[in-house]
């Protein structure tokens, strides 16, 4: 490799500090990834018990919002990057007054704005599903309109499954839209699916472009439950996801870590929404891959050249919710059972199953609390032949109760 780009002085090189907004897990592991680099990293983030603010070199606990913090956060790091798209852009416009940011304000905004989003992806000739604007109870369409059976998605702050229904007729979708205190939503033609792919790439300030292989997602109750990748369906279409996630990013002027999601109908390929940052079917890198995502990240915020996204092994991805950490009743002690006394303790999953694979890697996000629906962690086998590691990932999902 060339000394051109380490010497460019547009290059951060360590033991600089970069600064992330928001603390979960992407953030977590952003810092892991920045610390093998030997940068350092400040974090931004209301929770006190963040898993990055954990393991970050300086935590500032306040909200995103917070113009004293923000400025504290531009005045230290030379970098600054986010970790969810729902982060007010308005503070990502505000940091870039005085330091970089990277992935753009303007990007966050139409990511996390669904009739942006749809608008934009439209607009650029992007393939998406039929969809219309609701803004008003007039603006729900009657009964024979195209669109039945359609998902209303609320404009703002959905994700996961939440701020969506399920709607067969105007009557539902008029009962749903107040459900969600008629806020601007997304009605959008429900289509018949093949099945789910995504893609996560990195592209940098100069335009270069590292996509990592397309990724099979299956979903459980809106959440992601399993990625394989590379995915299982035809050459065609992985390249073709892989060709429309790099138009999208380009016709962004995107710079940063993208996740496109797509659904594949009749063979066809649609963009559902974007996110712009690393993603959640992009964890599989982290074990399968020269690079993963949240390297990329790093060199993309520091204007280092996009490392290989070449993928070594095959891999299947598994969400692990808190839906498998059981809350038991103990008897404390002799004392304790004379007085029928109990406390509820929460235990943990039964991991002997997972970790007596060989091929497994096991995340856990040093989250406080388990909550249903809430991502605990993920655990990824890799082995050289595909279908081996789907027949092991399954196994071991089944062993923990995952979906039960």
């Amino acid at each position: 490799m060339s000394n051109e780009n380490l010497d460019n002085p547009q290059v951060i090189l360590p033991s600089a500090m970069l600064g992330m907004l928001g603390g979960g897990q992407l953030g977590r592991f952003f810092v892991i990834a920045a610390h093998e680099m030997g940068y350092r990293v400040t974090v931004l983030d209301p929770d006190k018990n963040s898993p990055a603010g954990k393991i970050a070199d300086v935590h500032i606990c306040a909200a995103f919002d917070d113009k004293t913090a923000l400025k504290k956060l531009a005045k230290s790091c030379l970098a600054i990057s986010t970790e969810f798209e729902n982060v007010p852009a308005d503070s990502l416009s505000f940091l870039t007054q005085t330091t970089i940011v990277r992935p753009s304000a303007n990007s966050v905004a139409i990511a996390q704005h669904r009739v942006s989003e749809k608008n934009f992806l439209k607009e650029a000739g992007l393939p998406v599903a039929p969809y219309l604007v609701i803004n008003a109870d007039a603006d729900i369409p009657n009964d024979e309109s195209h669109v039945y059976p359609a998902i209303l998605k609320v404009a703002r702050f959905g994700y996961d499954g939440k701020g969506q229904a399920r709607v067969k007729n105007s009557k539902e979708a008029r009962i749903a839209y107040a459900q969600f205190a008629h806020e601007e939503c997304v009605l959008e033609k429900m289509m018949k699916l093949d099945y789910e792919v995504s893609v996560v790439l990195a592209r940098d300030m100069h335009g270069n472009v590292a996509t990592f292989p397309t990724s099979e997602n299956s979903h459980l109750n809106g959440i992601l439950d399993v990625s394989i990748i590379p995915a299982r369906g035809s050459d065609a279409i992985n390249h073709q996801a892989q060709k429309l996630a790099i138009l999208v990013a380009e016709k962004l002027e995107y710079t940063g870590v993208l996740g496109v999601e797509f659904f594949v109908c009749g063979g066809e390929l649609l963009v559902n929404e974007m996110a712009p940052r690393p993603h959640n079917s992009g964890h599989y890198t982290i074990d399968a891959c020269i690079t993963n995502q949240f390297e990329q990240q790093v060199r993309v915020m520091t204007g280092l050249p996009l490392g290989s996204s070449r993928q070594h092994s095959p891999a299947v991805m598994v969400n692990l919710l808190g839906d498998i950490w059981p809350s038991c009743v103990f008897k404390l002690d002799e004392h304790a059972k004379k007085n029928d006394a109990t406390v509820d303790a929460q235990t943990e999953p039964a991991w002997q199953y997972a970790l007596n694979v060989p091929g497994l890697k096991m995340h856990l996000y040093s989250k406080q609390e388990a909550r249903i629906g809430r991502k605990m962690g993920h655990f990824t086998v890799i082995n050289a032949i595909r279908d081996e590691a789907i027949k092991q990932a399954m196994q071991v999902r089944a062993e923990l109760n995952i979906g039960v």
